[in-house]
């Protein structure tokens, strides 16, 4: 297991996704209407992994894009990190589990050598750490040259004429559904205010360009309020 040292931030999120760990996959798929299991699927895509590559899925959770990664190509060596124990005891009672290796990991530090992996994958992770610049400058670091990294993230939404609802959605469902499915409204709530606080889509591709990433683009999804994007590490340096 990784030794990490965390910030009160990591320590913070790291408890709240312990607790959240039994009902997130089932609040996931009712906040996103069950849009997230396709949204794994073009994730997966992006990576373009090869046959028998090797994928690292960065905040891992209970492994929803690791499977899905199998789900499509059963040939790629799949690893999950994540810092949640309570999230990946959840995965790893998970039918197919034992075909993925779990690390505890911290994603401002990640315990893996440089150039290891072809692809590296994470939803839902940067809004949650403490540094994006330098979870970036991770994943770019265990990349192998000419490697994908694609990552699913939430979005501030618009100012149009969705915006309403989709406020709604974020300030009155979200925390109801968490209150009424988990039993913790307080964490449906933190989740939609780092939604509303989070980075602009041309800001994350700014950051990703920083973290030295090339050909980094995203795509909106959900009226707006989800994007994927995707770079990939130059073949040289």
């Amino acid at each position: 297991m990784a030794h990490f040292k965390q910030t009160q931030k990591s320590r913070q999120v790291k408890t709240m996704f312990d607790r959240l760990s039994g009902h997130y996959d089932l609040l996931n798929r009712m906040m996103t209407f069950g849009f997230d299991s396709v949204w794994r699927r073009r994730v997966i895509e992006k990576g373009s992994l090869p046959p028998g590559g090797r994928l690292l899925d960065v905040g891992a959770g209970t492994g929803d894009i690791a499977f899905t990664a199998l789900q499509k190509e059963p040939t790629v060596r799949v690893t999950a990190a994540d810092f949640s124990l309570g999230m990946m005891k959840k995965g790893r009672s998970r039918p197919g589990r034992n075909r993925i290796p779990w690390c505890s990991a911290d994603a401002l530090q990640l315990p893996f050598a440089d150039g290891t992996f072809d692809a590296v994958t994470s939803g839902y992770l940067i809004r949650n750490v403490a540094n994006p610049l330098q979870a970036f400058q991770e994943q770019f670091r265990v990349l192998k040259p000419g490697g994908g990294v694609v990552c699913l993230e939430t979005s501030p939404p618009k100012q149009n004429l969705l915006r309403p609802l989709i406020v709604f959605h974020l300030n009155i469902t979200i925390p109801f559904l968490g209150r009424l499915v988990g039993g913790n409204q307080a964490a449906y709530t933190y989740l939609p205010d780092t939604t509303r606080g989070f980075m602009k889509p041309d800001e994350m591709v700014a950051t990703m360009q920083k973290a030295g990433f090339e050909s980094v683009q995203y795509d909106l999804l959900m009226f707006g309020t989800m994007t994927i994007h995707s770079g990939r590490r130059p073949e040289k340096a």
